[in-house]
């Protein structure tokens, strides 16, 4: 599987951006679609997963109330959208693809193979 990101820019504090992430090869055997995001200096941490076929999402804790994860089956497509965005989610946000991935583990970016090239979000105060 392939993955390419796009959608992340420059946005003031409260602001609204929309991620994407489209898969393209042996899409059919995606069990799960995850992004990750890394600000300079720290540690890639989880953000938000979907499981492909039956659609269940999971959040990291900054990410509940604000963020959506969704996913369009028919154009292979993963979305992230940010609402009422901080400073502190200035980082470069990553999408990966996992073919069996299980719930335990659905937070951990070892679970995943496939991995986009990363797209750059910054928040500005």
């Amino acid at each position: 599987v392939q993955l390419q990101a796009s959608g992340g820019g420059l946005v003031q504090a409260g602001g609204f951006l929309r991620l994407a992430c489209t898969a393209s090869g042996r899409t059919f055997t995606t069990s799960a679609m995850t992004w990750f995001r890394q600000a300079p200096g720290k540690e890639r941490e989880f953000v938000a997963a979907i499981r492909w076929g039956g659609g269940a999402t999971y959040y990291a804790e900054s990410a509940k109330e604000r963020f959506t994860i969704s996913r369009d089956k028919a154009k292979n497509t993963l979305y992230l959208e940010m609402n009422s965005l901080k400073p502190e989610d200035t980082a470069t946000y990553y999408c990966a693809s996992s073919r069996t991935v299980i719930l335990s583990e659905i937070r951990n970016d070892r679970s995943y193979a496939a991995w986009g090239q990363g797209t750059l979000v910054t928040v500005s105060s």
